[in-house]
């Protein structure tokens, strides 16, 4: 669903990508993961079609973006690190003026309106002001927007950057739910992030590509011997969620 073949991009004498290569199957959730400056959003802003590349090429279900940039559009999903959203608008407006831009038509819009508020967990909140919502239901806002006609592929950069913890737990409960329908390429730079909502990670820095594996496959070949539990980093949170969400008292 996703093939990139020695994509490289430069700015002047900066190189954000050199030659970048990678494939990600249908319904996979594959994590993109580097510190700052690791070339990743570049990668995705190419992906997404906002961006120009220097070399090299990419395709998305089987569309060159370049070549085919509206194909490729058509069917991808795209949640920026900052969500293009209107704080003025209730998610209701927001998400009928997307499925406008989107094309759809307007005898669906309602309906298309209403599935993806309810795959991103915000129709209770239809008609709230966008202003006046949570970051995280701001961002639960943006990935509806970016599931707007129901697109193969979704890209996400940085979907919980900002959360707190139990806002980061229900995102990515609600990102790794998007498996198998769709297939999802998701921007961290955070390890326990990808950890734990994607099978496999892609690892940038310096805007090269130094390994592509499953985390499991990444320990064993790095550190030979070692066992990391990544559930461990689940536990942890659920103890936070637990302290900060305490259950309902006992019925007497």
């Amino acid at each position: 669903m996703i093939e990139v073949r020695e994509l490289t991009k430069r700015y002047r004498d900066r190189v954000a990508l050199d030659g970048v290569s990678f494939t990600v199957g249908k319904g996979e959730i594959v994590g993109l993961l580097g510190p700052n400056g690791a070339g990743k959003s570049t990668a995705l802003r190419i992906l997404a079609g906002s961006l120009a590349a220097t070399s090299g090429t990419a395709r998305v279900a089987g569309h060159d973006v370049f070549e085919e940039p509206l194909a490729a559009r058509r069917r991808l999903g795209w949640l920026p690190e900052t969500p293009p959203l209107h704080h003025a608008l209730t998610v209701r407006e927001q998400l009928r003026f997307a499925a406008g831009l989107k094309g759809l038509a307007r005898r669906e819009r309602d309906v298309e309106v209403e599935r993806a508020a309810v795959r991103a967990g915000v129709e209770a909140s239809l008609d709230r002001v966008i202003g006046n919502l949570s970051r995280g239901y701001r961002q639960r806002t943006g990935i509806a927007q970016a599931l707007l006609g129901d697109p193969e592929v979704l890209i996400l950069d940085e979907p919980t950057v900002g959360l707190d913890p139990t806002q980061l737990r229900e995102v990515r409960a609600l990102v790794r739910s998007l498996a198998g329908r769709h297939t999802v390429l998701l921007s961290t730079h955070l390890l326990a992030e990808a950890a734990l909502a994607c099978e496999r990670v892609l690892v940038l820095a310096g805007g090269r590509l130094l390994d592509f594996d499953t985390f499991p496959g990444l320990v064993a070949r790095h550190l030979p011997g070692r066992h990391v539990d990544l559930e461990e980093i689940g536990v942890l949170e659920e103890a936070y969620e637990r302290l900060v969400r305490p259950p309902p008292p006992a019925a007497a």
